[in-house]
């Protein structure tokens, strides 16, 4: 891929925008699940879990025709319409609330879900080949202080607007009649229709800016892909990639991780006895950890470390913190659910450049399939779900473990695989 600009500065800070946006809608799940559950009177946790698998299946379903989309738009008018889709997603919010209707609350994340695909599809290759290859996972890491910084403050904000009362409104709600039961929830879904139609506001208004911005395109180069020896000149697929197909399943683990320790460990923490009004923060501390990772990252590589010696510390402390999360109780142990922040804060910026080394003209397509692998959200919490109904809430994350050994493998071997450096 090449630039149309030498100088990547103005792309990064436009970037840096979209991340933002990314973090708010995506980590704002965190808060939406023990909301969504009360509003809409939901049976079980494994119910309310669907709303990051509505959220998360989007990727699955739309990557590949983002990619096809954005062949045919290019970046900027793919990111542009990206956002218009997620403020459409956005205001359907208002009507799931007005109703209180789950389904359509679920539907709307999907929508979301849908315009972050096209977004991500885009944004991400843009990252890592904007610059020199080898530093690719210290950009990524700064546009991850983006979206970590925006989900803490989701989660505050929404926290606030939300669950403010939570407890004692559903200690209220078992007294109540029918209809005073009914004029209260009503009350509580409407709180999120306001902060949507904010919301939707601020995609469309970033939409007409990215259509008008400096931002310079990239494009697929038409030669073969940047990979040495004859075999790979041949390539006529990318599922001739095998480093790539690897990379996929270890970004589908990662993303599930990912979402179980900061979108469950307020369950988590409920399970325990902890109240809404203190446990509505842990996800913020998960990221605030993530965020610990990425300052890391920016500093460390590639000068003290490499992107897969990176991934493999980031592996190790995965397993660690998940079987320490397990042999310990209470707040110690959602404090190492909340520490799994810091294993999972440089997986993404070093399997995505890691995956896409050499794929050249299969570059786009290529992180389409990555993308796709963003499902590993939409999957993982629920088999958690299932799991926790069975072995209880801490010791379903031992799920997490198969998780973090195969990250391991394919940051030790895996990436290397059917490429000049195996």
């Amino acid at each position: 891929m090449t630039t149309e600009k030498k100088s990547y500065m103005l792309p990064m800070i436009i970037i840096g925008a979209l991340f933002f946006i990314f973090g708010f809608v995506t980590w704002v799940n965190g808060t939406l699940i023990p909301y969504l559950k009360i509003a809409c009177q939901l049976e079980s946790d494994f119910q309310s879990f669907l709303v990051v698998t509505a959220f998360f299946i989007a990727y699955t379903v739309m990557a590949i025709p983002s990619s096809l989309v954005l062949n045919k738009t290019g970046y900027k008018k793919g990111m542009a319409l990206g956002l218009l889709i997620m403020a459409i997603g956005a205001l359907l919010f208002v009507p799931a609330a007005q109703t209180r209707n789950f389904n359509l609350f679920l539907v709307g994340l999907f929508i979301i879900g849908t315009g972050l695909a096209l977004l991500q599809t885009a944004s991400n290759p843009y990252v890592s080949i904007i610059g020199p290859i080898e530093s690719a996972a210290a950009r990524i890491s700064i546009m991850g202080i983006s979206n970590k910084v925006a989900g803490i403050l989701a989660g505050l904000i929404f926290g606030y607007i939300a669950l403010n009362d939570a407890d004692v409104l559903e200690k209220s709600l078992l007294t109540m009649d029918a209809a005073a039961k009914e004029e209260k929830l009503t009350e509580l879904a409407s709180r999120v229709i306001v902060p949507y139609m904010i919301i939707a506001g601020v995609l469309l208004t970033l939409a007409v800016a990215i259509l008008f911005s400096g931002l310079p395109d990239i494009k697929d180069e038409d030669e073969t892909p940047q990979d040495s020896g004859a075999a790979a000149t041949a390539r006529s697929s990318v599922f001739q990639f095998p480093h790539l197909l690897l990379g996929v399943l270890a970004l589908f683990l990662y993303v599930g991780v990912e979402v179980m320790a900061g979108d469950t460990i307020i369950s988590y923490g409920k399970s325990l006895g902890i109240e809404l009004s203190e446990a509505r923060y842990f996800t913020q501390y998960t990221l605030a950890f993530m965020l610990l990772g990425y300052i890391i990252g920016i500093i460390a590589i590639p000068k003290y470390l490499s992107q897969s010696m990176a991934l493999r510390i980031c592996a190790v402390l995965g397993v660690l913190f998940t079987v320490m999360a397990v042999v310990t109780s209470g707040k110690t142990s959602v404090g190492f659910i909340a520490a799994l922040g810091l294993a999972n804060s440089l997986m993404w910026p070093a399997i995505f450049p890691l995956a896409i080394d050499g794929l050249g003209k299969f570059t786009r397509i290529g992180s389409a399939l990555l993308i796709m692998a963003i499902a590993g959200g939409a999957i993982l919490p629920l088999v958690y779900g299932k799991l926790l109904e069975i072995v209880g809430y801490q010791h379903a994350y031992l799920l997490m473990v198969p998780c973090y050994c195969y990250i391991l493998y394919f940051a030790v071997k895996g990436y290397k695989v059917g490429t000049a450096k195996a």
